[in-house]
């Protein structure tokens, strides 16, 4: 075999070499990552300045093409509570949209390991409180064989930290608009700092529904039955009490 010709194998002469990618559905982001798009069968850290400043929606164009092409959507510990018509507005599937919550670290760390190497393609998002080099490498080995695209959303102190990740973008608002420097790309110089406006972040089919996710209670579990419903704009029925389970997920049907 030539090594020359190995995908994986990137010359430091070379802008980018040939990687597996998924559009972001931002143009402006687009051009400036290695094989233009979210790199398929690896981990991106989604580092972020200040929560909430968009982190989410940037990612809703590449959710909904997934969830419409049949593969599973999993969000892993969420700090909000998804709003299901919003997120129908952008296009994404409800069906294939699995919600997890955990009890604490280890749980999570648990859930997120099993579920890169359970499910073949679609993509995860977590939230973990912090991940170690070693947890981060196992997550990489896991997510490149099972090809699954995995985002990791971290706060500001893990730009300071070195990681085994494929993609690290550190995101921060301008004004109302999000800008992105590229601290890591695999097989390509890091470009200079990205722009994405607000127009294309907050995009939606549906009319006066910009907003995407809304604040939950904190360890409160999501039901699904009462999302539902709001999904078909039905006033949901008042939950029964029972106890939590110690470990639990719903479907958003």
């Amino acid at each position: 075999m030539n090594l020359t010709s190995h995908p994986l194998l990137w010359r430091g002469n070379q802008i980018a070499h040939r990687i597996d990618t998924l559009a972001t559905g931002h143009k402006s982001l687009d051009r400036a990552l290695p094989g233009n798009g979210w790199p398929v069968g690896a981990v991106t850290e989604l580092i972020n300045a200040v929560a909430g400043c968009g982190e989410f929606s940037l990612l809703l164009p590449v959710l909904a093409q997934l969830s419409q092409q049949g593969h599973w959507i999993t969000m892993l510990d969420p700090p909000w509570i998804p709003c299901p018509s919003a997120l129908h507005g952008r296009g994404l599937a409800l069906e294939k949209l699995l919600l997890i919550q955990t009890q604490n670290r280890q749980e999570s760390l648990w859930a997120c390991e099993q579920l890169v190497r359970g499910i073949h393609g679609g993509a995860l998002l977590a939230w973990p409180e912090t991940l170690s080099f070693s947890e981060l490498r196992r997550l990489q080995f896991a997510a490149q064989n099972s090809r699954k695209t995995v985002f990791l959303f971290q706060g500001q102190q893990a730009a300071d930290q070195s990681s085994p990740a494929a993609l690290r973008l550190q995101l921060s608002p301008d004004g109302g608009d999000l800008q992105i420097r590229v601290l890591k790309c695999r097989g390509q110089r890091p470009v200079s700092s990205i722009h994405v406006s607000r127009s294309q972040l907050f995009q939606t089919t549906m009319p006066n529904r910009a907003d995407v996710v809304v604040p939950g209670k904190q360890g409160q579990p999501l039901a699904g039955r009462h999302l539902a419903s709001q999904a078909a704009g039905k006033s949901p029925a008042t939950p029964k009490r029972r106890r939590r389970q110690k470990y639990s997920h719903q479907k958003l049907l």
